[in-house]
């Protein structure tokens, strides 16, 4: 069964994501920024983050490859921007959390150019932040493919945001 896709594009004209968590901002906060919280969906992120320069490796993806990401904002419990270079792109993404009355929620931007791109990029954060939501609600994180539930299965849903 394919994944729905929740992904939209902001009034900034970003690919905007959202997913709600049962649980206080802070716990939200944690998931995204403590390196062991993030090696159970993303991957364990190493480095100095007060200097902003950090390495973050992907274990979801094949041979858990490396790469060196810049913490580009923190607002403490609120607001996390990273950079992170994936060939030649440079890639930006923001990352908000915010208290609701269920408890918190994290809104996920990046600026993507096209449709191509964004049927790539929209479908692998999907996967991503459902692993977040898996890891920090006692599912199984292990159980949520990329193929063919989020890729090729979000990719149209994605690309249809840039033609629309």
């Amino acid at each position: 069964m394919t994944a729905r896709p929740t992904g939209t594009l902001a009034e900034d004209g970003r690919l905007a994501l959202r997913r709600e968590l049962p649980q206080p901002a802070a716990e939200t906060w944690a998931a995204i920024t403590d390196p062991d919280r993030t090696a159970r969906w993303f991957g364990p992120w190493s480095g100095n983050a007060a200097s902003g320069e950090i390495t973050v490796t992907m274990t979801a993806e094949e041979g858990d490859p490396s790469s060196p990401a810049r913490v580009i904002a923190v607002e403490s419990r609120h607001r996390l921007v990273v950079e992170t270079v994936v060939g030649e792109d440079a890639w930006r993404m923001e990352l908000r959390v915010e208290e609701t009355a269920e408890g918190s929620a994290i809104t996920l931007l990046q600026r993507v150019d096209d449709g191509e791109a964004a049927s790539m990029i929209g479908p692998g954060w999907e996967f991503y932040l459902d692993r977040l939501v898996a890891a920090e609600t006692g599912g199984d994180v292990a159980a949520i493919a990329f193929e063919p539930d989020y890729y090729p299965g979000q990719a149209e849903h994605f690309r249809a945001l840039y033609t629309a």
